[in-house]
């Protein structure tokens, strides 16, 4: 039975000591602990701890009585008392040893689990600060981008509303010069016509002056 006690208190102990430094051994003690601490593996631990409390528990009252029996008798230890005494007290020593380291490993284990998740729900926050402070970069930049994009369609606007000024310009300065055409062209047409008129009047006076002539002529003959 102590040899049993000597060999738990020492794995607890390395146990304890695999938890203080970062190794693959550590690892695996995690593992191993996490699947002791599902299902029915707590009800059976809480079973066992409960079960070596009580002999703890027995061990002192056994202690306890062998020294009253004696103070009642006001008589010294006999050597088989003292023997069953000590080994009493170092059962329920031991077994104290190893409730106490395996109160211990639970508690460093509970402690380990809980940096291990604020480590990454840290880890998690951190790539969401830097998701969003690359999202707002790449939303300055675009914003950069449409600023630029936006001058130079301002720049445009101003030299197509230039360009239109001109055109416009020049529209009306067609216009005018289509009116003053279609004026002159009119003054044309009514001098056209006026020198048709004219013309036709000088032919009908050439007829008449070749007919006059042509009677004249006639007229000497006979």
């Amino acid at each position: 039975m102590i040899q049993l006690l000597f060999i738990v208190i020492l794995s607890e102990m390395v146990m304890i000591l695999a938890f203080l430094f970062k190794t693959p051994f550590r690892k695996l003690v995690i593992l191993g602990l996490d699947q002791i601490k599902r299902g029915r593996g707590p009800v059976v631990v809480k079973t066992v701890a409960a079960t070596v409390f009580v002999v703890v528990m027995t061990n002192v009252y056994s202690i306890v009585k062998i020294r009253a029996s004696r103070i009642d008798k006001a008589a010294v230890l006999s050597p088989t008392d003292q023997v069953l005494m000590i080994k009493h007290l170092l059962d329920a020593t031991l077994m104290g040893c190893s409730l106490f380291l395996a109160l211990m490993i639970d508690r460093l284990h509970h402690y380990i689990r809980e940096l291990r998740i604020r480590r990454k729900s840290m880890e998690a926050l951190k790539k969401q600060n830097r998701g969003s402070e690359d999202g707002k970069s790449s939303i300055l930049d675009q914003m950069k981008v449409s600023e630029n994009e936006m001058a130079t369609l301002r720049t445009r606007l101003k030299q197509l509303e230039s360009e239109i000024e001109t055109k416009t310009k020049d529209v009306h300065t067609a216009e005018s010069n289509v009116l003053a055409l279609r004026k002159q062209s009119e003054g044309f047409l009514l001098e056209y016509d006026r020198l048709l008129e004219e013309n036709q009047k000088l032919k009908n006076q050439l007829k008449s002056l070749d007919w006059r002539v042509s009677r004249l002529g006639s007229k000497k003959d006979s």
